[in-house]
């Protein structure tokens, strides 16, 4: 096998990975009301549990960019497959509210390990020119676990039964982690060998010299302002406020999130090909897709519900092409950061969309059950669902604060931007 189709063939099975991962971490989202029901929690207790998982999730990234900076992604991959199947099967069997908390906990950290370490395969791999395009698509295609949590996942629970669902989903999990094992490997025959493991005073120096770098810091708030929307809906409240809040049967409810996966694989290859070819303009369409994803939310809370299906529409397009201009963050991660810290990169620029994520689905229950102590209504959700505002506002100020810092540094390094507003007079 050539080096090119022995690429693909690695990327191929890291992508499987990040699609089961994916599939784990969505899992939640369609069997929140029968989580309520199984486990007799209520809005503020069903958020706690993708709130751990988040929690975990973001805690572990900057950890999980330091081992697989130490360790290599074939091996951190296999680990996350393994500790996620063990999620998934402990949830399946779990009945009391304690024991799910601990399996969401147990995806979370699996699910930490995979992403950043599946992106550092497609780094070694693949030319610096195709990085940012198959960056888009490991990311996009991988947003297909979703829809093996809307149809397949769905129907087993909706059939079978819950621990059937979760037992599958487990042994899907422990598939992945084999096959990794058997295909993936960390860089190509002949690529320079991983440099020797760095010491904890070096480890932190790393840490160190990564947030320094003003370009982490615009790929974190980037990752923040633009994916923590998309990932709330999908992971807890979209299912819940689609039917409860704008009357929407299960099985419709199911096919919106098909919709935004398809409209997000749509959406990425265009904005890769943008991020390759413009990559001084990157924060542009940064800013344009939080600023476009506010307004859009402010028009559908602005409706008395339910909204019309149109809105709904444009709302779950908007909230799609979030997941892919979340990859621009782990863009900049990659230009602005040598070689042997961009694991450590990565793992910043992560924390920053799945923080602003659990911050908000944590607020999105309180404020539930503080508005309708008795259950989920279109009322109570368009009210909570207001929480985003903060986010949004913090994300753009750090956007801006840190491509100033960016360009400033760009400047001393002899990389002029100019302001957008003279190339588009030059153009005219």
């Amino acid at each position: 096998m050539n080096q090119q189709r022995r690429a693909w063939a690695v990327w191929a099975v890291g992508l499987f990975a990040y699609i089961v991962a994916v599939l784990h971490r969505t899992s939640f989202g369609i069997a929140g009301l029968d989580a309520a029901e199984r486990f007799s929690a209520g809005p503020a207790a069903l958020s706690g549990f993708v709130v751990l998982q988040l929690l975990v999730y973001a805690a572990l990234q900057v950890p999980a960019g330091v081992l697989l900076d130490r360790f290599g992604a074939r091996r951190l991959v296999v680990a996350g497959a393994l500790i996620m199947a063990a999620g998934q099967l402990l949830l399946g069997l779990a009945t009391t509210l304690p024991l799910a908390v601990l399996a969401r906990v147990l995806v979370g950290a699996g699910d930490a390990l995979t992403f950043v370490s599946v992106l550092s395969v497609v780094t070694a791999w693949f030319p610096a020119r195709r990085v940012p395009l198959m960056t888009q698509l490991t990311g996009l295609l991988g947003q297909f676990g979703q829809v093996l949590s809307a149809v397949p996942l769905a129907a087993l629970l909706h059939g079978p039964g819950w621990s059937t669902a979760f037992v599958s989903a487990a042994a899907l999990g422990v598939t992945a982690a084999v096959a990794v094992a058997i295909v993936m490997q960390d860089r190509p025959a002949g690529a320079p060998a991983r440099p020797p493991a760095a010491s904890p005073r070096e480890v932190i120096e790393g840490l160190k010299s990564s947030w320094r770098e003003p370009g982490t810091r615009l790929g974190l708030w980037t990752h923040m302002g633009t994916q923590f929307s998309g990932t709330v809906f999908a992971l807890l409240w979209g299912v819940p406020y689609l039917v409860a809040g704008q009357g929407f049967t299960p099985g419709e409810a199911g096919a919106f999130l098909i919709m935004f996966v398809a409209v997000a694989v749509l959406a990425g290859p265009l904005i890769g090909e943008f991020t390759a070819r413009h990559p001084l303009r990157r924060s542009w369409l940064v800013l344009s897709i939080i600023v476009v994803t506010a307004v859009t939310w402010t028009a559908v809370l602005a409706v008395p519900p339910p909204a019309p299906r149109w809105l709904i529409v444009a709302l779950m397009v908007v909230l799609a092409v979030g997941g892919p201009g979340s990859m621009i963050g782990f863009d900049f991660a990659r230009t602005f950061n040598p070689g042997h810290r961009q694991g450590t990169a990565v793992g910043i620029v992560n924390v920053g969309g799945f923080l602003a994520s659990l911050l908000v689905a944590f607020g999105v229950g309180v404020v539930l059950g503080l508005v309708s102590p008795d259950g989920y209504t279109p009322e109570a959700f368009r009210v909570a669902w207001t929480v985003q505002y903060l986010i949004w506002g913090t994300a753009l100020v750090g956007v801006l604060v840190a491509r100033r810092r960016a360009r400033r540094k760009m400047a001393v390094e002899g990389v002029v931007v100019p302001p957008l507003r003279e190339v588009l007079a030059r153009r005219r």
